[in-house]
């Protein structure tokens, strides 16, 4: 995603400021840890993200569609797969991110269905064409002004076209809550300092998308709320996706947590370690998902 210039890599898969702020890391470090917590938030949530595609209201198959802030390409596979004659113009922030999800579309056969357009969504948008379907999974939220954004889109889609909003509760929860043994309710505490830390930061995060459509000129059709509950032993990459995203929470909160947390959190994130997230089997990727379907009329 990067629709702003916060310094945020990824519009449409950015849950919370804690997937994307890089501290500690460097540029390209940062890149890649961010496009690799995408690629394992699109392989966890997989079914999820194909059942909300599969639930919007659409009597016609949409032959055109446009992804905001794709990121590595979760929506927009998710879209080409149910989609099968139609198109996707994906937009993005960060040009390595677009390039990842070119080499999959290469990796998968679609390449011919796919354009990547690398835009500011803060900025003044480029051409997208007159699209039937704009997907915003996860976006829109850091935009500095949504409301421009929508009222754009609104323009954009093609009459009788759908938005569909879908934004995530929070970054996901992966230990039970009596854990860790020696910490209990260590992940919580991490989660509250990342919430301080950057309170103000995004302040649409948790926004009731509803009324700002229909300020846009949109029709709100369906407003619908999904638990997430995967358990480890229904994907393989739970564990890497834990790993992946409490260590990038580590690098924006551990000045702020008492040693005794830090040190706990410190051997989840050990992969020698004996404590190490990649040997629990108590791991589960646990949210919600809220989705928006509105219509231009």
């Amino acid at each position: 995603m990067t629709p702003t210039a916060h310094g945020h890599a990824h519009a449409s898969h950015d849950h919370d400021p804690d997937h994307r702020h890089g501290a500690g890391h460097g540029p390209r470090e940062g890149v890649d840890d961010q496009a690799e917590i995408l690629d394992l938030d699109a392989e966890v949530l997989a079914e999820h993200t194909g059942s909300i595609v599969e639930g919007l209201p659409l009597a016609v198959a949409p032959r055109h569609i446009v992804d905001l802030g794709c990121g590595t390409g979760a929506g927009t596979f998710a879209l080409l797969a149910r989609f099968p004659e139609a198109r996707v113009t994906a937009v993005d922030h960060s040009e390595a991110h677009l390039e990842r999800l070119r080499r999959k579309a290469r990796e998968h056969g679609s390449a011919d269905r796919v354009r990547t357009v690398q835009a500011n969504l803060d900025a003044p948008w480029p051409d997208l064409g007159r699209p039937e379907l704009v997907w915003a999974s996860a976006s829109l939220h850091h935009l500095a002004d949504p409301d421009r954004a929508l009222r754009q889109v609104h323009d954009t889609l093609a009459p009788g076209g759908l938005i569909a909003v879908v934004e995530l509760a929070g970054f996901p929860r992966f230990l039970p809550e009596d854990a860790p043994e020696e910490r209990p309710g260590l992940e919580e505490r991490c989660h509250a300092a990342a919430d301080r830390r950057h309170a103000g930061h995004v302040p649409h995060r948790g926004a009731d998308w509803g009324p700002l459509l229909t300020a846009a000129g949109f029709t709100v059709e369906d407003t619908r709320t999904i638990s997430v509950d995967v358990e480890h032993s229904r994907s393989s990459a739970v564990g890497r996706y834990a790993l992946s995203g409490l260590r990038r929470i580590r690098s924006g909160v551990a000045e702020a947590l008492q040693p005794e947390d830090l040190a706990a959190l410190d051997r989840l994130l050990d992969p020698e370690s004996p404590h190490s997230l990649l040997r629990r089997d108590d791991l589960a990727v646990r949210t919600e998902r809220t989705v928006w379907a509105a219509r231009r009329a």
